[in-house]
């Protein structure tokens, strides 16, 4: 049985499932190279504009696996080191994609699941949802999720959650910006269409850009260069073949052509 499921649709918006629902979508290193396998796909697909990671089931993610965490407890250093490179690989392949990313998150989303959703771009749960960075309670650390949780969440939130492995609700999730809003379960779905609209209306091009935008500008000085950087991206977007066509629509009063019925 495939753990992920991957299905694109007519407008360009591809879905990735988590789909072990018996086991709560837990994490296995099955699930893991599935994962990779289908985020380094879409990745190069020209005609995915939007990716939404979502599950089956009650739950998001519940974690680890019982039985992978078991293997784990015999591996040699090595192999936990191996096994760790797997986890770290699929958690960049997913921060990276040059798409607009969303997770749509129920249920629970513990360990290796919240560096699933700090990594997508844009996170929405139900108000059921509930979150736990629960590692340290049986002797660990989140360390490969770490450097995605940390950009999302700020380093006094992690250090509390981190150490204290306690487990917070989704009002939580939004106030420290795990996540960016909360809904009822039953308008989960509604929300996510909502925002998934709402990219399409947009220049494909110049979401890409924008996005890249962030990862350029974040964490820099405000010096010649960074304003370099971001005056060439604007000149550039704009002598774009989608920059012309977004800027006389604009001005003629009609849509652009990637607005399609």
């Amino acid at each position: 049985m495939n753990k992920v499921i991957t299905q694109i649709d007519s407008r360009g918006v591809a879905q990735v499932t988590l789909n072990n629902p018996d086991k709560h979508n837990a994490f296995d290193d099955q699930m893991i190279i599935e994962l990779t396998n289908a985020f380094n796909a879409l990745a190069v697909n020209a005609n995915v504009r939007i990716m939404l990671l979502k599950s089956e089931g009650k739950s998001f993610s519940a974690g680890a696996d019982l039985n992978w965490m078991k293997r784990m407890a015999s591996y040699s250093y090595q192999q936990n080191l191996n096994d760790a490179y797997a986890l770290a690989a699929m958690l960049k392949a997913l921060h990276q994609m040059p798409m607009p990313t969303i997770a749509k998150v129920q249920g629970a989303a513990f360990g290796g699941a919240v560096g699933l959703i700090s990594c997508c771009d844009i996170a929405v749960s139900s108000f059921n949802a509930s979150f736990a960075l629960s590692e340290v309670k049986i002797g660990l650390v989140p360390s490969t999720i770490s450097p995605y949780v940390i950009a999302a969440i700020g380093e006094r939130h992690a250090k509390r959650y981190f150490m204290t492995a306690e487990r917070f609700d989704a009002n939580t999730a939004v106030q420290i910006d795990l996540v960016h809003e909360a809904v009822d379960e039953q308008l989960l779905d509604e929300k996510v269409e909502q925002l998934i609209t709402a990219i399409l209306c947009n220049g494909p091009e110049a979401v890409a850009s924008a996005k890249q935008l962030v990862f350029a500008v974040r964490g820099k000085s405000i010096d010649s260069t960074l304003i370099e950087h971001t005056c060439k991206a604007i000149a550039d977007i704009r002598v774009s073949a989608q920059g012309q066509e977004g800027l006389s629509a604009f001005l003629d009063k009609r849509k652009p052509n990637w607005l399609k019925d």
